[in-house]
């Protein structure tokens, strides 16, 4: 029986967001934890897309916040795999500020760790990951080493 697969291609999703009053910390900037919220809804529709089941979030690494986002900025998530081990698959999700020109400045990054579940909420082995271009093979290499890491944690 041939081992099932998906492209990094075939799961990539972009999301967009406009910040609104109630997004504010009191500040006036973007919220972390909104943002937060918007990082891990992405990661579980890549997850998704690219096991075809329900999935959960396990952790979310290096968190990065570059920039600030005000009232009325456009926000673009970007989220793809970047590496498939059995059951568990991370994501990486780039957080955009979009300019008015179109021209996007990167305010956040992370990896979220996601489980495949079958239909008992168990983990279930996921597909395994096509990887199509040097990039993708690049992301990889980068990613099974922080998975290496994220398990002499445990």
């Amino acid at each position: 029986m041939e081992t099932e697969s998906r492209k990094v291609s075939e799961s990539i999703v972009e999301t967009v967001h406009m910040v609104r009053p109630n997004h504010l910390n009191g500040v006036g900037r973007l919220f972390g934890g909104i943002l937060m919220q918007w990082i891990d809804e992405v990661a579980m529709l890549v997850a998704k897309r690219h096991t075809h089941k329900n999935v959960t979030t396990v952790s979310v690494d290096n968190l990065r916040f570059l920039k600030g986002a005000h009232q009325q900025d456009v926000i673009v998530l970007v989220g793809r795999v970047t590496y498939v081990g059995n059951t568990s698959m991370e994501v990486e999700v780039d957080s955009y500020v979009e300019n008015l020109n179109g021209k996007r400045v990167r305010i956040n990054h992370a990896y979220v760790t996601m489980v495949a579940l079958d239909e008992n909420d168990k983990p279930t082995p996921a597909p395994k990951l096509e990887l199509e271009t040097e990039e993708d093979r690049a992301k990889w290499e980068r990613a099974k080493k922080r998975r290496e890491l994220r398990m002499q944690m445990r």
